[in-house]
């Protein structure tokens, strides 16, 4: 098989390449730059810089390397830049998805590989989150997520194309630390920020329901992402050599909750520093506890997480020093 990965040059997509080009498989990346970095891009696989917008594009990628299945990563992400700018989230994470979903189907592609969210389920009053949990995303960004995993189940019943929707929860560390996030959106990189400006990091809140008052999340390793994302499409082949047409709906993380606290604290530990954390108010619409259940993607693909959060922190910290410059921006 020959994999299309959109948004291969980001930070999810190029470990989600590294993982299928190790593994033996073949990818073309198509990545319109505007986040991305072209050095993520392995020697040997072809970079296509283009948008999912760009039908022509799109339609001339499919034929000329004989895709015959697509993994797409490329959109747009952060949760308040969406609320400020909804339109814009909307045109082009459902938009691009349904120019991409059009080319695949006319091009006759099976297999089908869509990248969601825990972001879809909202404020989940439960201890553990199941795919079968009610979706109530609370930002834009979440409603295009929910509403992809729709579109993609839609197409996939109507043109015969095997689906799967990966609801990632929360995604740390490297592989490579040329292949780190440098975006500063999520906790980790933005408690380096801060430790590299000699201050404490900032935990939003302490007094939440939680055994130490900060919210519990779930981390995932990116390399275990990455694999899970291996582990699917490879399954979604095996339905398309049959004539099976699937559709599959798992969450990506380990099942263990890790609070801020914590998290803050392990990385003060590994990565040499001393400083007491800053507590400011809550942010609005951050749930106490999002932990997922991990049970049906081992049950379904024989897939579970095998790095730990300390592999994480190290990895990800050893990416920022390597990456350290004065201004960075945000990269998928």
């Amino acid at each position: 098989m020959t994999f299309l990965i959109t948004g291969g040059a980001g930070y999810i997509g190029s470990h989600v390449v590294r993982a299928m080009t190790l593994a033996g498989e073949s990818c073309v990346v198509l990545d319109d730059l505007s986040t991305g970095n072209a050095d993520r891009v392995p020697e040997g696989v072809p970079l296509v810089v283009g948008s999912v917008l760009d039908r022509l594009v799109l339609d001339r990628t499919l034929a000329e390397h004989r895709i015959t299945g697509v993994v797409h990563l490329a959109g747009k992400k952060q949760v308040g830049e969406s609320v400020e700018k909804p339109l814009w989230y909307y045109h082009e994470n459902v938009q691009g998805l349904t120019v991409l979903l059009e080319a695949v189907a006319a091009a006759g592609v099976r297999n089908f590989l869509f990248s969601s969210s825990a972001s879809v389920y909202g404020m989940p009053d439960v201890d553990l989150v199941t795919e079968d949990t009610p979706c109530a995303p609370m930002s834009p960004y979440g409603e295009t997520k929910l509403t992809g995993e729709w579109l993609v189940r839609a197409a996939g019943r109507a043109h015969g194309i095997s689906t799967a929707c990966l609801r990632y929860f929360n995604v740390a560390g490297a592989a490579a630390p040329e292949l780190a996030d440098t975006g500063v959106f999520n906790l980790v990189p933005m408690v380096f920020e801060r430790l590299d400006a000699g201050e404490g990091a900032r935990i939003f809140g302490d007094d939440y329901p939680t055994p130490d008052g900060t919210c519990i999340r779930d981390y995932i390793h990116v390399e275990d992402l990455a694999d899970a994302h291996l582990v699917a499409a490879r399954k979604l082949g095996e339905w398309a050599a049959t004539g099976e047409h699937r559709d599959l709906t798992v969450n990506i993380g380990r099942g263990e909750g890790v609070s801020v606290r914590e998290m803050v604290e392990l990385i003060n530990e590994n990565t040499g520093h001393a400083a007491e954390p800053v507590v400011t108010p809550r942010r609005p619409g951050d749930p106490a506890k999002v932990v997922a259940s991990a049970a049906r993607i081992e049950a379904e693909l024989g897939w579970k997480a095998r790095h730990d959060v300390r592999a994480m922190i190290t990895s990800a910290w050893a990416g920022w020093e390597a990456n350290r410059v004065p201004a960075r921006h945000a990269e998928r």
